[in-house]
């Protein structure tokens, strides 16, 4: 079965970040994502759209979900998929990252999916490479495939974005995945609440386009949608909070909690959770409000339309480059 053909709506060669993207390029991805959700759930999954195309995998910090999910999209799309080890590559022996680089496309792979522990740097190769790029993840900076992910889940399970209130609740500070989250809310026309002591919020929070709550309670009063989100400690240099507990007792989401938002509130996490330090471990696996299954789920139809669309444009610029 070969991709289909559609009208692209998202002219761009990469995939870096949600900031700067319009609503009908957002809604473009989700609409593409949407179609291959039922392929995903039926037993011959295989597509050959992007046979002959090489995707690689370069991830310079540890990830189950999200290299997984990608190595899952790009075989399932007919493509050669590599996972390369940095802990095992010249990286590791002092080489650059743009020399690294300059490897990879001497290889000319067709996609290149980056994660990255410095924010910048998956934009950094996306200028010295002639392939297509994915940002998996730059240090706090963005994290695109996750929000449009995310989006997914609340849109098919509600129906739409615009309108709906959503908490963005925890580590805000060093959260891209809260950064690319707010972008994309804002554009599709959510109100986007951001909740979290005073220690785990950006300076002038309120400049990212959203509502900041250091009271959890008020934060979830008649919220549609609870995103929980990980305490990145690794990130951390210093103390943020006083302890797991306490930080559990004012900011994880317990059953009283959630109680303060709309009846029929639903739970995310992007994962991986810390039961009992962000969430409930009953909430967590509530099958009536939690969500946290669907978003892995649906994060491999998001990457298949990512690939799906980039490949496509990479195909097009080369057609037209050699008809020009």
């Amino acid at each position: 079965m070969s991709v289909p053909v559609r009208d692209n709506r998202y002219p761009h060669r990469h995939l870096l970040g949600i900031d700067g993207l319009s609503a009908d390029e957002i809604g473009y991805l989700l609409d593409v994502s949407d179609s291959y959700v039922d392929l995903n759930r039926k037993v011959d999954k295989k597509q050959t759209g992007l046979r002959g195309q090489t995707l690689i995998n370069l991830f310079f910090e540890n990830s189950t979900r999200t290299r997984t999910s990608f190595e899952l999209a790009g075989k399932r799309l007919g493509s050669d998929v590599i996972n390369m080890s940095v802990a095992a590559s010249a990286i590791k022996k002092g080489e650059t990252l743009l020399d690294t680089a300059m490897t990879l496309n001497a290889m000319h792979p067709d996609v290149l999916v980056v994660r990255h522990p410095e924010s910048g740097a998956v934009k950094l190769l996306s200028e010295k490479v002639e392939c297509a790029v994915i940002n998996a993840g730059d240090g706090s900076h963005e994290h695109p495939t996750q929000a449009l992910l995310d989006a997914l889940t609340i849109r098919r399970r509600r129906g739409r974005l615009d309108g709906l209130v959503v908490a963005i609740c925890g580590d805000i500070l060093h959260s891209r995945v809260a950064r690319s989250n707010i972008h994309l809310l804002n554009v599709m026309g959510a109100r986007v609440r951001l909740v979290a002591p005073p220690t785990l919020l950006p300076t002038a929070a309120v400049r990212l386009g959203a509502e900041v709550f250091n009271d959890m309670r008020a934060g979830l009063a008649d919220c549609d949608i609870v995103m929980m989100l990980r305490l990145q400690t690794e990130r951390m240099q210093g103390r943020f909070v006083p302890s797991t507990r306490e930080y559990y007792r004012f900011y994880g989401l317990d059953s009283e909690k959630l109680a303060l938002a709309r009846p029929d509130a639903l739970i995310m996490h992007p994962g991986p959770m810390n039961r009992g330090v962000e969430i409930d471990s009953q909430l967590a696996d509530d099958i009536t409000r939690s969500v946290i299954l669907d978003q892995v789920e649906l994060g491999v139809a998001v990457r298949m339309a990512c690939l799906e669309v980039l490949s496509g444009n990479r195909r097009r610029r080369s057609i037209e480059s050699a008809v020009a």
